[in-house]
C-alpha cells in the first residue's frame, strides 16, 4: 500500500446529534473539508466503511453517522418511523448540529441513493457530491441490478436458498447472517484478503435485534423507490449544478452502466471506471480511489 495513503492516526471524535425523535450518532477523524460519508445496506451501520475510508483523513474531515435506527443511532426507533424524507431531514439535522454552510456528502452504494436524494432536495448545501458503488437511481436500473445480482449468485442458489430458509436466518443470527454475506459479497470482491476484511468488520455489527431491525427498514424503504414504478431520479438529477464524481468497479454487481447512466445525467460530472475492482472500491483499489477524489478536488 502507497506511503501517501496512511492515516495522518487522528483520534476520532464521537458524538450524538440531536434530530426530530431520535439522535445521531456520528464519528469524525482527520481535519480539512468536510465530507459527510452516507453508509449502504440500507440494513447496516457506518462501521464497515472503518478502517479503511480512514486514511482520507490526512487530508479531509470524515463525518461519518449510522442512519435511524441502524447501529448506535438504534434507539427506540421503529421501521415505520423510517423513510426517505426521514432519512434526508436527518442529513440535513446532522449538517446543521455540526454547523457546516455547505458539505461534501459521498454515498457508497445504497447511501449513494440517499446523496443523490439530499443533493436534489438540498443542492445549496452540498459542495460536492461523490457517488462511490453507487445503487440505482432508477426503478429500471434497479432491475438491470437485480438481474445481474441474481445472475451471479446462481451458481450459490443452493447454498443461500438453505441459509435464508433456516431458523437461525429468519431469527437474525449474527454467524448466519454473516455466512449469507460473505458468499454475496464474493460474487463482486475478487481478492480473498478484502472479502475477509471486509467480513470481519462486518461480523462485529452484527446483533439479532439490529439485523431484525434493519432488515425491516430496508423493506420499507424499498418499496417508496425501487419498487414503485414511479421511482426516476434522473430527472432531477439533470438540474443539479454540484460538481461530482462517480467512482465505481469494472466488477461491480451493480451494472457499471447504471453508474454510468447517473454521471450522464448530471451536467459536468466525472465518471471514473476502476478495473479489477468490485462493489468496495476503498477497500479494492484505495490508491486509485485516493487519486480520484484528489483531483477532483483539485489537490
Amino acid at each position: 500500500m502507497c506511503a501517501n495513503l496512511q492515516s495522518d492516526q487522528s483520534v476520532p471524535r464521537e458524538g450524538y446529534a440531536p434530530v426530530e425523535n431520535a439522535e445521531l450518532f456520528y464519528r469524525e477523524v482527520g481535519h480539512g473539508r468536510p465530507i459527510i460519508l452516507i453508509h449502504g445496506g440500507p440494513d447496516f451501520d457506518h462501521t464497515y466503511l472503518l478502517p479503511d475510508m480512514d486514511r482520507l483523513s490526512d487530508s479531509y474531515r470524515l463525518i461519518y453517522y449510522d442512519q435511524r435506527g441502524r447501529g448506535k443511532s438504534g434507539g427506540e426507533i421503529q421501521p415505520d418511523d423510517v423513510s426517505i424524507k426521514t432519512e434526508i431531514e436527518d442529513l440535513e439535522g446532522l449538517r446543521k448540529y455540526l454547523q457546516l454552510d455547505s458539505v461534501a456528502v459521498l454515498g457508497h452504494s445504497w447511501g449513494g441513493v440517499l446523496a443523490m436524494e439530499y443533493a436534489i432536495r438540498h443542492s445549496e448545501r452540498v459542495s460536492h457530491l461523490i457517488l462511490m458503488n453507487t445503487a440505482a437511481a432508477s426503478q429500471e436500473d434497479y432491475l438491470l441490478l437485480r438481474q445481474e445480482v441474481r445472475r451471479r449468485k446462481a451458481v450459490y442458489e443452493d447454498a443461500l436458498n438453505a441459509l435464508v430458509s433456516s431458523a437461525e436466518y429468519k431469527e437474525g443470527d449474527p454467524e448466519t447472517v454473516a455466512k449469507y454475506y460473505r458468499i454475496q459479497y464474493g460474487t463482486t470482491i475478487k481478492q480473498p484478503e478484502h472479502l475477509e476484511r471486509l467480513m470481519g468488520r462486518m461480523r462485529l455489527s452484527f446483533t439479532k435485534e439490529g439485523v431484525l431491525r434493519g432488515r425491516a427498514i430496508e423493506e420499507q424503504l424499498y418499496k417508496e423507490t425501487w419498487l414503485s414504478k414511479e421511482y426516476d431520479l434522473f430527472p432531477k438529477l439533470k438540474q443539479l449544478s454540484i460538481p461530482t464524481l462517480v467512482i465505481h468497479g469494472d466488477y461491480d454487481f451493480v451494472p457499471a452502466e447504471c453508474a454510468a447512466h447517473i454521471a450522464q445525467a448530471i451536467p459536468g460530472a466525472r465518471f471514473a471506471l476502476l478495473r479489477e475492482c468490485g462493489h468496495f472500491a476503498y477497500i479494492e483499489s484505495p490508491d486509485e480511489v485516493r487519486k480520484e477524489i484528489s483531483d477532483f478536488f483539485g489537490v
